[in-house]
């Protein structure tokens, strides 16, 4: 949420320095795979003169970046014009000399179009944009406990949605299909500075590769269709006339799906709104949805801890993929082709439900470095399923072992990154099943009391921040005196 201090900081930006023109912006030309880029750099126009008068003094630091965003789109034309404000609190300890952004929707051939660029109310230094990188240099350094403005305006022309064959690789989400318009990683955000460096890993053919800092969001949609489609979003819809506003406060990310062939179905779990958006004729399949939904925010919530927005948006996704973000996921369109109510309700539909409303606590509150260590949210979602189902149909979770994971025979440690994962489904062997089978024994070993504790810690522990492998192992052995090397040694190829 963009609070009175926000309002206050830009005024007085606006009162120390000038709004000059920048011929900082220029259209990229992107590759949609993650090989070298030929590199676009820029110089600035003269920094503007300040105005006279007294130099004011600083705001208050915000706890988390803010993010600004105001797009307006044209659905039909698949095209979005944006104009988008960071406020970056330099929290990494050390003096800043460039900032370094993940713009994704660069990967995309004349997909990202770079119209201004501006720090602080003036043109930048210079930057470069390769690629999904945006590295822009400072014509100050940024002092530790320091507030940066990223002003930034851009236009994005949507990419048609992959389609590749999933033994080989994931489908893309973001971009369109007939009948759906994805905005996922759709706008440029900065990447953490962790251990003296920027964090932003190459893209996979499988898994994850971003990482992010909890972040605030303010984002207002404008469509100039003369009528708007149904939009699924990472917050609550407010509107003001033409415009609709959503807020999220220390989120991840912030992801839109939009049709005008959606159909909802609403329920609450206490004061949290789950809203489940289908396309006809998938209504049943859509309930059960709901029904998960809702059944593993209360199992979820009496596990780990609180859920921690208002708002929860679960999306057939018009594609062959599930994937989880800010108050929002995706399930595949199979899996509603799949769903039959007459059967177990050991299905795919319902198990990844829970998968991906476990990741609102394991990568949402907790996050961690997707690409280098996945086994952090992947094995802990996975193991949340079983927690789903002992709590709610406890007879079935020897179908549920079978059927998810057993049937696959996996194999593989579980501490590998996606890079080496081998392929999609020996990937997924070891770091999500494999990973469920450790935190299994591990309950085991520690029984169920210290177990559930140690997790509730770990979530308390790392809420908001980015979690590595050595602060679970670090904070675990707080928490048991059992011996579990021997699982160390079967499981994970770092002990």
């Amino acid at each position: 949420m963009v609070r009175a201090w926000v309002v206050l900081w830009m005024l007085l930006v606006l009162l120390s320095a000038c709004q000059g023109d920048t011929s900082a912006g220029m259209t990229a030309q992107p590759s949609p795979v993650p090989s070298p880029l030929p590199t676009l750099t820029s110089t600035p126009d003269p920094t503007p003169s300040p105005l006279p008068g007294p130099t004011p003094e600083s705001p208050p630091l915000p706890p988390r970046p803010v993010y600004t965003i105001r797009a307006t789109i044209d659905y039909a034309a698949h095209h979005l014009g944006v104009d988008q404000t960071i406020l970056y609190p330099n929290r990494s300890g050390v003096v800043l000399d460039r900032l370094v952004l993940a713009v994704v929707p660069n990967l995309w051939p004349d997909c990202f179009f770079l119209r201004q660029l501006q720090v602080n109310g003036a043109p930048v230094a210079g930057y470069t944009l390769q690629g999904q990188r945006l590295e822009v240099s400072l014509s100050a350094p940024l002092s530790a406990d320091a507030l940066a403005r990223v002003d930034i305006v851009y236009e994005l022309s949507l990419p048609a949605a992959e389609q590749p064959d999933p033994s080989v690789a994931r489908p893309r989400i973001f971009g369109y299909t007939a009948r759906q318009m994805n905005l996922v990683n759709w706008y440029p955000f900065v990447v953490p500075f962790r251990n003296g460096e920027w964090v932003l890993h190459d893209p996979w053919a499988y898994g994850e590769h971003l990482v992010y800092e909890a972040s605030d969001f303010e984002v207002e949609l404008n469509f100039r269709d003369a009528t708007a489609p149904v939009v699924a979003a990472s917050g609550l819809a407010e509107s003001e006339g033409a415009i609709t506003r959503y807020r999220l406060t220390a989120g991840r990310t912030f992801a839109l799906s939009m049709s005008h062939d959606f159909q909802v179905l609403s329920g609450s779990e206490g004061d949290i709104l789950v809203s489940s958006y289908y396309f006809s004729p998938y209504q049943q399949a859509a309930q059960a949805v709901l029904d998960a939904t809702l059944r593993a925010l209360r199992i979820f919530q009496e596990q780990y801890g609180p859920y921690p927005h208002k708002t929860l948006a679960a999306v057939m996704g018009d594609f062959n993929d599930g994937m989880e973000y800010s108050a929002f996921y995706f399930l595949s369109r199979d899996f509603y082709n799949l769903y039959r109510p007459e059967l177990s309700p050991v299905q795919y539909l319902i198990f990844v439900a829970a998968h991906e409303t476990a990741h609102q606590w394991w990568f949402e509150r907790v996050a961690n470095d997707q690409a280098l260590e996945p086994w952090l949210d992947e094995a802990f979602a996975t193991y949340s399923e079983r927690v789903f189902y002992e709590h709610f149909a406890p007879e079935l979770l020897p179908q549920w072992w079978y059927y998810r994971i057993d049937y696959y025979q996996p194999q593989g440690v579980v501490d590998i990154p996606v890079y080496a994962g081998g392929g999609f489904r020996p990937y997924t062997n070891a770091v999500y099943f494999r990973g469920a089978y450790f935190l299994e024994n591990l309950r085991k070993r520690m029984g169920d009391e210290a177990f559930f504790a140690f997790l509730r810690h770990y979530l308390t522990e790392f809420d908001g921040k980015i979690a590595t492998s050595s602060d679970f192992f670090r904070l675990l052995r707080q928490h048991t005196d059992q011996d579990f090397s021997d699982l160390l040694r079967e499981y994970f190829s770092k002990q």
